[in-house]
């Protein structure tokens, strides 16, 4: 794990090179804190910056950026190829080569000069974001995994093109200019993260997940073009489905256990984040059989039982014998970083579990190097609630014309439905109470609204349903979400289908690359090998969803090493009390990043949607934090850009 950076010039003349890379791989040092490089090709205009996170080869035969053995190619690369071994025997098989160490990078670019870099990206099964230039064709070739797992933003400014793992590290390039993409800020506010290719900096552009981009000594800059294809791998799945039965189980623990091991090569110390969930405890039960120790792993608690897992956790990690440590954290641990989390995160991002992610990073971090995490296994095996609440809403509702709903949605939004519906809550014993009814009103408005599942799923997870009219200036661009999705049989895998092009990368992976990296830790995910990806989407839908519950298949293979009275119990998911905190210990620092003197003055948000939000959600009148969130983190966002000494053009 390690953090790339670099930039092409067509003013080569007049640019200090080694000073330029060194500033830039100096902002992104915590992704690699062992070694630093840097390589220029003045002639053509050419550098290339490397922070180096040593976890193969520990010796500087693994030193980047690293030279081909045939002198064509130069590369800095950013993640770990984890078929590595079976890559270099297939190169031997046809070639004589002379390695010099055994780094995955060395064996990377022996693959490129033998088959070349659009073949060899398809051969690898790892995580990456690769920066590679071509002495003889002049081109400087950028590519980034099949998922997005590593992050890699590029643009073009001022006549250079440059690129890094982080955009702190662009903004440290003399030509990188910053001036916020009002249009993408409409997309995190109804995300709470912007999707890719999009970033809140105008002119900016995160690579997306499968792609690979050509830019040219002359400073042309091809459009990025896809290496492979999920939509095709999701099709093959299920035009090609398995038969179901028990012995689906069986090939999913081949499967997946390979996966595993591949992901616990390292030569530093190696560990697993336990949340006690299903996919995490799978994923330690799998190192466990394949550890000639204990494996180490890691969960946080918190005092709020709504939000604390460490005590399932705690009862996995005994089962299964693993050396665990747990590490109880207070409110006032959690609010400790929240000024530090736009710096980690480099642009808007409010998905509130940022905290704990961050938080468990950095206990794991002062015992190992690397670790293994369960992420993905929702997105795969249909593990999400909103999977069958979408399903059980159309099912209500899709019969009714849709004069018929919008005239039920109507009548939802008037005050007068919102206060029966607390009356009547009251009037329920307590343990049939639903939390908060009367905020539930308005999203189940928007429910009735959606014409398809598509458009209903949307509603699902959008934070704000009208962006556009909080952001001045600013229109939504058109997503995935306003595309129909391929035929996948079944609305179920439809939203699968979006929430691993989407929220996955957008979200998930964001969330643990920034948390992990910002502490020096690799983080690997098992759930997204290749192999594990494609027998996933050639599971009958049954084997993932029955019963109302999601990843079925997981679970009766979980029950094999862990007792399924440990498991199961209801999903809390990872985050923190964020309704609370707003009311509470940040309600200062809230007033004073929602100030409506100060809104108005930035010029970029519509001032009385939030003023109006933030103080119903004071007061107890309604519940509003998941969208206050989103306003505050990219408050605090901008409040630090301009902190910096960025010259922020609004």
């Amino acid at each position: 794990m390690c953090g790339i950076a670099g930039f092409l010039s067509n003013r080569a003349e007049n640019i200090p090179f080694p000073s330029i890379i060194r500033r830039m791989t100096d902002r992104i040092a915590h992704r690699g804190p062992d070694d630093a490089g840097a390589w220029a090709d003045d002639e053509n205009g050419i550098a290339l910056g490397h922070r180096r996170l040593s976890i193969l080869d520990l010796s500087s035969s693994g030193h980047q950026p690293m030279p081909s053995a045939c002198g064509r190619y130069t590369a800095v690369y950013n993640g770990e190829i984890y078929n590595f071994r079976a890559l270099k025997a297939e190169i031997e098989a046809v070639s004589t080569v002379t390695w010099r160490g055994h780094s995955d990078t060395e064996i990377m670019l022996a693959a490129v000069s033998l088959w070349g870099f659009e073949a060899t990206l398809l051969k690898l099964n790892g995580m990456f974001a690769i920066a590679l230039w071509d002495r003889q064709t002049r081109t400087l070739h950028l590519a980034r995994d099949r998922f997005g797992e590593k992050p890699l933003y590029y643009t073009q400014k001022n006549g250079a093109f440059i690129f890094a793992s982080e955009l702190k590290a662009m903004q440290a390039h003399p030509s990188f200019t910053a001036e916020i993409n009002r249009d993408a800020l409409t997309l995190y506010l109804r995300h709470n993260y912007i999707p890719a290719p999009h970033t809140i900096w105008q002119g900016v552009f995160k690579l997306e997940p499968g792609c690979h981009l050509a830019v040219h000594a002359d400073g042309t800059v091809e459009a990025p073009r896809p290496y492979w294809s999920f939509e095709q791998a999701a099709l093959a799945g299920v035009a090609e489905p398995f038969v179901e039965g028990p012995h689906l189980i069986d090939e999913l623990e081949q499967v997946l256990t390979r996966a595993v091991g591949l992901r616990m090569e390292a030569d530093v110390p190696l560990g697993a984040f336990l949340s006690g969930g299903i996919d995490s405890s799978l994923i330690v039960a799998l190192m466990q059989r394949q550890s000639a120790r204990p494996v180490k792993t890691f969960t946080i608690g918190f005092s709020n039982k709504d939000f604390n897992e460490a005590e399932v956790a705690k009862a996995v990690a005994g089962h299964l014998k693993t050396e665990h440590h747990e590490l109880y954290v207070t409110p006032d641990d959690a609010l400790a970083i929240i000024p530090s989390l736009p710096q980690i995160w480099d642009e808007p991002f409010s998905d509130s579990s940022q905290i704990p992610t961050y938080l468990v990073s950095r206990m794991t971090r002062e015992n190992v190097t690397v670790a293994l995490s369960g992420d993905a296994g929702d997105e795969l095996f249909g593990g999400y609630n909103r999977y069958f609440l979408a399903d059980r809403i159309w099912r209500a509702i899709g019969w009714m014309p849709p004069r018929l709903r919008a005239s039920v949605g109507h009548m939802l939004r008037a005050p007068m439905a919102g206060n029966a519906a607390q009356f009547i809550n009251g009037l329920m014993p307590a343990a049939r109470r639903h939390h908060a009814v009367r905020d539930r009103l308005p999203k189940l408005a928007e429910v009735l609204e959606a014409n398809n599942h598509r458009q209903l799923y949307r509603h699902l997870v959008s934070h704000f349903s009208d962006p556009a009219s909080l952001v001045l200036g600013g229109q939504e661009p058109k997503t995935l979400l306003d595309r129909e999705p391929p035929d996948l049989g079944n609305p179920i895998h439809a939203m699968m289908y979006m929430d691993t092009l989407m929220y996955l990368p957008g979200d998930i992976l964001t969330k643990v690359d920034r948390a992990s990296m910002a502490v020096s830790l690799e983080s690997r995910i098992p759930f997204l090998d290749p192999d594990v990806v494609d027998f996933a989407w050639r599971l009958p839908l049954s084997s993932k969803v029955r019963d109302g519950k999601g990843k079925h298949v997981l679970r009766e293979l979980l029950y094999r090493h862990v007792p399924q009275a440990i498991i199961d119990r209801p999903k809390m998911g990872f985050g923190v009390p964020i309704d609370e905190w707003l009311r509470g210990p940040l309600l200062g620092w809230a007033d004073d990043l929602l100030n409506a003197d100060r809104l108005r003055k930035d010029g970029i948000f519509a001032v009385e949607p939030i003023v109006r939000m933030w103080e119903e959600h004071r007061t107890g009148k309604r519940r509003w934090h998941y969208q206050l969130w989103d306003i505050l983190m990219f408050q605090a966002w901008y409040t630090h850009q301009t902190a910096d000494n960025l010259t922020v053009s609004a």
